[in-house]
């Protein structure tokens, strides 16, 4: 009788899947860069917030890239996906009644909100499912030399983190976000009077 091993996650296994993974991040932070500066639209103060939480599920999966998978990590991914789930949850939600509207333009046929709910419901799973090898713990957390792929999961989760921030800054000012926002503010060099 022969005994089949069980499936094994080390932790360069697990390393490689958090790169591709932070890649998969990044490249949705790239469509949303992509949508506004190409297609003019503008994230509203929500869609910012969805972004914030694609960035923090980023943060959890270039630590397990720099420091090694633990499950702390993983708990970031996973508290940033549901906080950006929430938000996105609470968008889908104000605009699927018939009439009320929509924010942005469909990308294959779904809206940006609707997307972000769907993709951050898969960083959860996919997450938890991670979190099932124990294998990838075992050694001594250390500190890891950044290469190849990793750094340029890495390197690119930190330049669209940056890319948010200041993007987000010229067009909300230092104030709160407009609902329905149509310029930079700092890069106008004026606050827009507030609707009534």
């Amino acid at each position: 009788m022969t005994h089949e091993k069980a499936p094994v996650l080390t932790p360069d296994l697990s390393r490689l899947l958090n790169a591709l993974g932070l890649i998969a991040v990044g490249a949705v932070l790239l469509v949303a860069f992509y949508d506004q500066f190409v297609g003019g639209e503008l994230p509203c103060p929500l869609c910012i917030l969805q972004r914030a939480g694609f960035v923090g599920v980023g943060v959890g999966l270039a630590l397990n890239l720099k420091f090694g998978p633990r499950p702390s990590h993983y708990a970031l991914a996973i508290l940033s996906a549901m906080a950006g789930g929430a938000v996105a949850a609470r968008q889908v939600l104000l605009h699927i009644v018939p009439g009320t509207g929509t924010f942005g333009a469909p990308f294959l046929g779904l809206h940006f909100y609707s997307w972000a709910l769907l993709l951050f419901i898969v960083i959860i799973a996919g997450c938890a499912l991670l979190l099932l090898f124990d294998r990838q713990f075992e050694p001594a957390p250390r500190l890891y030399k950044l290469g190849g792929l990793g750094l340029f999961a890495f390197a690119l989760i930190a330049l669209l983190a940056l890319g948010n921030g200041v993007s987000t800054v010229l067009e909300c000012g230092g104030g709160l976000c407009p609902d329905d926002p149509v310029g930079y503010q700092l890069l106008e060099g004026a606050v827009p009077a507030p609707t009534p």
